[in-house]
């Protein structure tokens, strides 16, 4: 991207293969992640500033290290990878990353699919942990249907929590049902109405992806010594929440209010593609778009098309497409 806009703005363009230096891998890229985030920053409205251009987007790949730098063990070059590449570079047939960022590709576990794990994966986590579900507790997860919240939905239903999945249509209710949750479409008038049915009364956690006034009225419908985790916006504003209200009802607030360092992070990615492998987690890859189609993936998930998560195909080997 040359220019901040909308997803026009993506363009295919041919740049010299970048070389690794000191701490350095480069990746032959197979799939790239696309996130929200990188829509909002691409357009240069979103909460993150604008960063300097020209800007290759994306953060975080999949394939096999390809070469290293002068100080990094030969031995990865070979192995197949996830990792994060520092902020940009992802949407691209080469990426680099640092080589104690990479995550090797655990056996049993497709590379589509931990790369669909590799942002999602380690968020989900992280807010589960903070949220400390019970067993019995009822649970609404917002956006349920998405990668984020597809996965909170199943750590959920694994803790074995009543897990109540919100999220706008009909045509998500089966995905969100096979998860293990009660679906309820919250582009409807008594959406929490419904909820409440579903969980059956006040709810002991919401996690809120939506914020806007889907994510107020969830907290609202949050019982005594409830919790709350704030982790995104997809409606375009924060939840509106009244501190007095929520001493009263002694409700926590919790959600990424700093980034984990990097051995946490890496940490959460591997555990999340340990619990893949195991099948206690199954992402949901929704829809792979070519990289020359990153607009496009920007488009859909900008228009709430997109089901799970959204992935570029780059250089993906036939047996793992």
């Amino acid at each position: 991207m040359e220019e901040f806009g909308g997803p026009e703005v993506l363009r295919a363009r041919q740049v010299e293969t970048p070389t690794p230096g000191p701490g350095q891998v480069l990746v032959d890229v197979a799939y790239a992640s696309v996130t929200f985030v990188e829509t909002q920053v691409r357009s240069g409205n979103g909460p993150f500033g604008r960063p300097a251009l020209p800007r290759v987007p994306g953060n975080g790949v999949g394939g096999r290290v390809v070469a290293v730098g002068p100080d990094v063990d030969p031995a990865l070059i070979g192995t197949v990878v996830v990792t994060t590449t520092g902020g940009a570079g992802g949407y691209a047939e080469r990426a680099l990353a640092r080589a104690d960022e990479v995550v090797p590709l655990p056996p049993g576990l497709a590379l589509k699919d931990a790369v669909a794990l590799l942002a999602d994966g380690r968020t989900a986590l992280l807010l589960f942990r903070q949220a400390e579900v019970k067993p019995g507790e009822k649970v609404l997860v917002e956006a349920a249907a998405g990668g984020v919240g597809s996965l909170l939905v199943q750590l959920a239903v694994h803790a074995g929590a009543r897990v109540v999945g919100a999220a706008r249509g009909d045509r998500k209710a089966d995905l969100v049902a096979s998860l293990g949750a009660f679906y309820v479409d919250y582009s409807k008038d008594e959406w929490l109405r419904l909820v409440r049915d579903a969980a059956g009364g006040e709810l002991d956690v919401v996690f809120d992806g939506v914020g806007g006034a889907i994510g107020t009225a969830a907290v609202g419908a949050l019982g005594p010594g409830g919790r709350v985790s704030l982790y995104g916006m997809a409606s375009g504003a924060d939840a509106t929440l009244d501190e007095d209200d929520l001493a009263a009802r002694r409700i926590r607030t919790l959600g990424l209010f700093a980034a984990p360092g990097p051995a946490e992070t890496h940490q959460l990615i591997a555990e999340a593609l340990r619990l893949a492998a195991d099948g206690t987690l199954r992402p949901i890859v929704g829809q792979v778009f070519p990289l020359a189609a990153a607009a496009e993936a920007h488009a859909a998930i900008e228009a709430r098309a997109t089901v799970g998560k959204t992935l570029l195909a780059v250089g993906a080997p036939d047996s793992d497409r």
